[in-house]
């Protein structure tokens, strides 16, 4: 019997021979409007996959609906996106997941071919880049915020991803397992690119269509707010995750301050041999101290940071490769 057509590569490799246990796991918040169709579109494109809905609190019909629909359900009652996929991580076992939101506005024809770059070239996050011609589905004020702060976190990571906040994307087990999960809230897509730039996994992007939610379907993502969130989540992973870097630029604007107040009194020193305005000259060595501790703090944090990234490194190593077909892990 033929394979189904989702179920071949490109290369047209079938997926359904020899493939890795595919999990497709659903976070939840108030989708029963959207669920069911996601989960049929799923059954069709990745028929041997097992498709989880984690439902986080909602207060309509969504856990039902999933339920009726052929989905396993699990319940998170800790609030927020970041909680969820905290759970699902740990709860899932998989050689191959497949993360999507359950607004039915991510392309589930696109999974297949997802499932199978991660497979065929032993990556461990291939990231659904959104791509959309609608305007409702991708507002102005969202394509500019992804960009914005995609441009920031390259700069302090460095460029591999377009789109870190998309809500689509393919992991492997040895990423699941070897994630932490620190964030609560919809900032979790940053932190799940800093964990795969952190430890120079193999990573890849495709382009996936990218859709408006149905009529009667809210979004759940405050702009401003949600934006404000995902640029402090920045900030701190860039003070625990480059720490030199981060108390480096500390020391850089105490020690200019310092300097800068300085150089005034310096000259009136020279000129008549007196610090007529101790005050600031009290300022300027406290500020110079600052900054040296605060520098000392970033070397002394910098070691501790390559030790804790070690430990993460053999963390994923210890979680063995997934050999399809007898290929080389």
């Amino acid at each position: 019997m033929s394979a189904h057509p989702d179920l071949l590569s490109p290369s047209g490799h079938d997926l359904s021979s020899h493939a890795p246990r595919v999990a497709v796991i659903v976070p939840c918040y108030n989708e029963a409007l959207t669920i069911a169709q996601l989960i049929r579109d799923f059954r069709a494109h990745l028929p041997h996959a097992r498709i989880y809905v984690f439902d986080n609190n909602s207060t309509d019909d969504t856990a039902r609906v999933a339920r009726e629909a052929g989905a396993i359900v699990r319940t998170v009652t800790m609030q927020g996106k970041g909680s969820v996929v905290r759970r699902m991580f740990a709860d899932v076992e998989a050689d191959a997941y497949v993360m999507i939101d359950g607004d039915g506005t991510y392309d589930a024809g696109a999974a297949p071919r997802l499932v199978d770059k991660l497979v065929r070239e032993n990556l461990d996050m291939v990231v659904g880049s959104r791509v959309s011609t609608e305007q409702a589905a991708y507002r102005f004020g969202h394509r500019a915020g992804n960009t914005m702060l995609t441009g920031f976190l390259s700069l302090i990571f460095g460029r591999t991803f377009t789109d870190i906040l998309s809500g689509y994307r393919v992991f492997s087990r040895r990423y699941v397992k070897s994630f932490a999960a620190h964030s609560s809230g919809f900032e979790i897509e940053t932190e799940l690119t800093v964990h795969a730039l952190e430890l120079r996994m193999p990573v890849a992007e495709v382009e996936t269509v990218y859709g408006s939610r149905p009529e009667g379907s809210a979004s759940k993502l405050n702009t401003y707010r949600d934006g404000v969130r995902i640029l402090l989540t920045i900030l701190r992973l860039f003070k625990s995750e480059k720490p030199l870097g981060f108390y480096s630029i500390a020391f850089a604007f105490f020690a200019l301050a310092s300097i800068d107040l300085a150089i005034p009194l310096f000259a009136t020193y020279l000129e008549t041999g007196l610090v007529p305005r101790l005050p600031t000259a009290v300022l300027c060595m406290a500020l110079m101290l600052f900054g040296v501790v605060l520098l000392a703090c970033g070397i002394i944090l910098d070691a501790v940071t390559k030790s804790r990234i070690e430990q993460k490194r053999f963390s994923y190593l210890a979680v063995p490769a997934f050999d399809a077909g007898g290929r080389d892990a």
